[in-house]
């Protein structure tokens, strides 16, 4: 690593964010100058991103802290397509008001992790709906369709892997990746960003709109300088130490925006990673330095409970702010160690019916998704995994109602030791 020197880059490498590059040389010469601008773009395909979406908004973390300037591109116009990449079969297609209140949604998560303003580091978003929406077809094929060559295209491994399954992929799809390169081109030409960033999954996307650049700059002017050269840079998929994909649990994918995820549960979900993927996560998803991050290397058995501890409150505190990392540790704290029911825990409130006629426990624990089916619920049971209270549930049958209340203002589910809600009593 002694042959780079910028720091963004070294943070790159150092902290395992590096899969490939069309030129890492020329990216760390590029960095060392006055600033390096950059993008990654994010189609507005739901109302938030997932934990698998972390990489890339730290990519561009990584960026604005080393002295760059990160550029956050939402696909309102590539959305209404759909990205083919790692896809077996087509997206369902979004209305346009779906595509506009997903968007609106998703801003909010990027000013967590950087600064926006009119600064030369400040961050910028943009929405490529403002020039494809307005793009020509004849005048686009005209101008930019030969440069792109149908043999390379079908060779990439995305486009690849659905032909050789026999699996449809629409003549809409395969324009996609025209746009995304001439999103680079026109973020190239606007504010004169150099890199594209992504997921491994993206690099046959990124090469194109490299490549645009560089034909479309040699075609215009008869040479590309070397202060005028784009780049491309991916980072691997990242999955956890058992295989699993990055962001998925048993109760689906781990939101960012606080109205889909809880911050209890996003700490929760960070507690309790694997104890092998602790300091990589730590790397990746924390601004913790890599000198502290060492000393939690050698630890193991219960002493790595510490660690992830201190993972769940650094990741949190980046999202959600440090009150709500508390919070979180402390609610964690009272459930686990004194048997409390904490405040911060997933909730279910009973209505008022539910109080008087009885609601079917495992009815509950469904609702408050500790479970995925009431099948899951019942195996539970046999297993004595299930508890009501700290009490193991052995009843099929049980059904919670207003006496449950009596004596307590809330009632404990849980599954196992790390699985827990409340029930609350109807208002």
């Amino acid at each position: 690593m002694d042959q780079y020197k910028s720091e963004f880059v070294r943070s790159l490498i150092s902290r395992g964010y590096h899969y490939q590059a069309t030129d890492l040389e020329g990216i760390d010469r590029a960095a060392q100058q006055s600033g390096l601008n950059a993008y990654i773009g994010f189609d507005c395909t739901a109302p938030s991103l997932h934990v698998g979406s972390l990489v890339q908004i730290m990519l561009l973390r990584r960026l604005q802290q080393a002295g760059g300037r990160p550029i956050v591109l939402l696909g309102g116009g590539t959305t209404k397509i759909g990205d083919p990449s790692d896809k077996d079969k087509s997206r369902p297609v979004l209305t346009a008001a779906q595509i506009n209140a997903n968007k609106d949604s998703l801003k909010g998560v990027f000013s967590k992790f950087l600064k926006f303003g009119d600064g030369p580091t400040d961050a910028i978003m943009v929405d490529n709906a403002d020039w494809l929406e307005g793009l020509g077809y004849i005048e686009f094929l005209r101008d930019y369709g030969r440069f792109f060559s149908i043999n390379r295209m079908i060779a990439l491994e995305s486009v690849k892997r659905r032909l050789d399954r026999e699996q449809e992929m629409t003549f809409l799809e395969f324009n996609y990746m025209l746009l995304q390169a001439y999103d680079f081109l026109e973020l190239n030409q606007r504010y004169g960003c150099r890199l594209q960033m992504g997921g491994s999954d993206q690099w046959g996307n990124i090469v194109n709109g490299r490549e645009l650049i560089h034909k479309h700059k040699v075609e215009q002017t008869g040479e590309e300088r070397e202060e005028e050269k784009a780049f491309g840079f991916t980072a691997p998929l990242i999955t956890t130490a058992s295989g699993a994909k990055m962001g998925k649990t048993a109760k689906g994918a781990v939101w960012l925006n606080a109205d889909q995820r809880s911050p209890y549960e996003y700490w929760q979900f960070w507690r309790n990673c694997e104890d092998s993927d602790v300091t990589r996560f730590m790397r990746l998803f924390t601004d913790m330095g890599l000198d502290v991050i060492a000393k939690y290397e050698a630890l193991e058995g219960a002493d790595i409970n510490s660690a992830k501890i201190v993972l769940a409150n650094q990741c949190t505190t980046l999202l959600h702010g440090t009150e709500a990392a508390k919070s979180a540790q402390e609610t964690a704290r009272a459930t686990f160690e004194q048997g409390q029911a904490g405040g911060d825990l997933p909730k279910v409130q009973l209505s008022a019916d539910e109080m008087s006629d009885g609601v079917s426990l495992i009815a509950l624990f469904e609702r408050a998704g500790l479970v995925a089916s009431r099948g899951e619920a019942k195996r539970h049971i046999k297993a004595g995994a299930l508890k009501l209270n700290d009490q193991a549930v052995t009843d099929m049958q049980a059904s919670v109602s207003a006496g449950h209340f009596a004596d307590r203002d809330s009632l404990k589910l849980s599954v196992g030791k790390k699985k827990h809600a409340r029930v609350l009593p109807a208002v």
